[in-house]
């Protein structure tokens, strides 16, 4: 369908895209990955025509239709939401219009044996069909059920488009190219704005889709979920596997150990046959075979082992003071600001060791709860506080404001740099893959990614016993997310993060606080327990609102209140219980640790630091004793 065929791009003396070739066919759903910068973004571009290749050419069929996602993208404003999307079916009266031509041209035509006349049959067949597709159900159906797919609330669709922030702007984009159906589907980064639910409507929805589709992402959960095949783009060349991402990972290892393996052989054999040649280079009885051997040498295909970009990230955040048991404790929050209140009455505790995220739609408090814990706002209502010896480290959102543009990468921490760090910092950030000449690059040119890597560097400047991490792997590739979130699964701290990446969720946190209509609700487990759950929870809530068109009698106002205190009562069974389960786990959790630092103590090697796993396990000890006896007093 689509065939890249010689595709060089190159700047000045930079070659971007060196001689690529790569083809897609209808049912390709193809993940592109590589590192930022790698060009990506350009063959998308090239694709639909808003960019032209130095050499080379991009083929497809002249009735081929593309929709295009960017990453920046403008928007329109002065329609409401649901107008907005509408206009994605201004193309069905183009298509009504282009069939009536077509009709009318085939009617006074008479070269019914012509391939002209052949292939405006063919164009016909396929607008009727394209139509057809198109009229499955009404226009404003199709456009309210994409729309509520993606996160907009029902009661929004009415709302002017500029009412919005930008990330609600990209999904009104999203549903006007996935409303026009086209033949070709180009994302990049479609996931960037999306909440969690919302990534899972649109993974059903390109599952589900029977069109070729070309993809930008850097979350590997939806890579797997939605792709057949992985095109690596790396170094100007690119790498083509039948794979989704995960496969990919594991098929790229084992060629490249291959090629590792066949290079080492070839080299002890061109060793030994050089080593031949000189030994017996001047010996007449050995002539024919010296010849022989060189001529050899020289029609021999060498193998080469190809290029890999070997920069990775490398954190380990530097060991927690000891905080109190209980690190952040809001009661009764009622939190928003003049002009509008974004949740209610919410009750938020998060203890010492806790690894705890934020999630839930955009816009419904997450980053307004991390300004409080941050201290740089107050509730309206209600009571926020940290606890005690609490080091707070807040890594916000909006680094690009946060950092000051003017500085240098290396003046930015030279600037708030105390003691020994000072003399280290360049060993810093090269862990964040600023080195060289990257160290003196003012903050104004870098790239969203680098900003994002030098805003965490900061935080490694102090020891803290509290981070609160806002959209920490915005703009990071997928190596270095997981680099990321191993640091973090081994930092001995508590963690708040803010994040719609499951991937990254998966296996690092066990408890969420859901945002969701004004309130913040307690859910222990992991991420794939809580989405399970949500999707059982969201078909009930649609069975409530079928049911809710009926009658109903109104409750007397005795029996509204012992309504009212039985669901209060509910509720905080309901917390005990959940809070006790997470006891239980983490109990067993830290037995576990001490029985497995027992046994290393019991018969220590070299290898192993004894003060350390002694400081460790008195640790463990600790917050065992505190849980067992929190434990205690809850089943009473």
């Amino acid at each position: 369908m689509i065939s890249i065929e010689d595709v060089t791009v190159a700047y000045g003396g930079f070659v971007l895209l060196d001689k690529i070739n790569f083809h897609i066919s209808e049912t390709d759903k193809i993940g592109l990955v590589g590192k930022n910068g790698a060009g990506k973004s350009t063959i998308l571009k090239l694709i639909c025509d808003l960019q032209s290749p130095t050499s080379g050419r991009v083929d497809k069929p002249r009735d081929l239709t593309v929709g295009y996602l960017p990453q920046i993208m403008e928007h329109h404003r002065g329609r409401t939401v649901l107008e907005e999307a509408m206009t994605a079916f201004e193309s069905t009266a183009e298509m009504e219009g282009e069939i009536a031509r077509v009709t009318r041209e085939l009617e006074t035509r008479t070269d019914y044996e012509s391939d002209a006349y052949a292939a405006l049959i063919e164009h016909l067949t396929l607008l009727n069909d394209r139509l057809e597709m198109s009229h499955t159900e009404p226009p404003e159906v199709q456009a309210r059920r994409t729309l509520l797919g993606l996160g907009f609330l029902d009661d929004e669709l009415g709302r002017t488009t500029e009412t919005f922030s930008q990330g609600w702007n990209m999904r009104i984009e999203l549903a006007k190219v996935l409303l026009r159906q086209p033949d070709v589907l180009l994302l990049d980064e479609p996931t960037n704005h999306l909440d969690i639910e919302s990534i899972e409507w649109l993974e059903e929805y390109l599952r589900a889709r029977r069109c070729a589709l070309l993809l930008v992402s850097h979350d590997r959960r939806f890579l797997d979920t939605v792709t057949n095949r992985t095109v690596e783009v790396m170094l100007g060349h690119i790498h083509d596997y039948k794979v989704p991402y995960t496969k990919y990972l594991e098929l790229r290892a084992e060629r490249i150990q291959q090629q590792v393996a066949a290079y080492e052989n070839q080299q002890r054999m061109i060793q030994k046959t050089e080593q031949f040649i000189q030994t017996f280079r001047y010996k007449p009885t050995k002539s024919n075979q010296v010849q022989s051997r060189i001529k050899a040498l020289e029609k021999l295909e060498r193998i080469e082992i190809d290029e890999t970009e070997n920069a990775r990230l490398t954190v380990k955040f530097p060991p927690a003071p000891r905080s109190g048991d209980v690190v952040f404790q809001g009661i009764d929050l009622t939190v928003g600001y003049p002009q509008k209140v974004v949740f209610r009455h919410a009750d938020v505790e998060i203890k010492r060791g806790e690894k705890v995220a934020l999630i839930g739609r955009n816009g419904e408090g997450k980053t307004t709860l991390m300004r409080v814990i941050a201290g740089e706002l107050s509730p309206i209502s209600g009571e926020a506080r940290l606890g005690h010896n609490v080091q707070l480290g807040y890594y916000a959102q909006n680094q690009e404001d946060i950092l000051d543009k003017n500085e240098t990468v290396f003046s930015t921490l030279d600037r708030i740099a105390v003691g020994d760090i000072r003399s280290r910092l360049r060993d810093l950030l090269a862990q964040f893959l600023f080195r060289g000449e990257d160290i003196d690059k003012r903050v104004s040119v870098l790239s969203g990614g680098e900003r994002a890597r030098l805003g965490m560097a900061k935080l490694m400047l102090q020891s803290h016993n509290l981070l609160a991490l806002d959209e920490p792997t915005n703009h990071m590739d997928i190596k270095s997310k997981d680099i990321l979130k191993q640091a973090l699964k081994a930092y001995d701290g508590t963690l708040i993060v803010v994040s719609h990446d499951r991937d990254f969720l998966e296996g690092l946190v066990d408890k969420m606080y859901e945002f969701r209509d004004g309130q913040i609700r307690e859910h222990l487990g992991t991420v794939s327990e809580f989405l399970a759950k949500r999707k059982l929870e969201t078909l009930q809530e649609l069975e409530r609102k079928l049911a809710s068109a009926a009658p109903k009698k109104e409750l007397s106002a005795t029996k509204s209140a012992a309504y009212v205190e039985w669901k209060q009562e509910s509720r905080m069974d309901r917390k005990k219980r959940n809070r006790i389960s997470y006891l239980e786990s983490e109990i067993g959790k830290q037995e576990a640790r001490m029985t497995e630092i027992e046994a290393v103590l019991s018969a220590p090697t070299e290898k192993d630091d004894i003060m350390e796993l002694t400081r460790e396990y008195l640790e463990c000890k600790r917050d065992l004793d505190a849980k067992t006896e929190e434990w205690g007093s809850l089943i009473d």
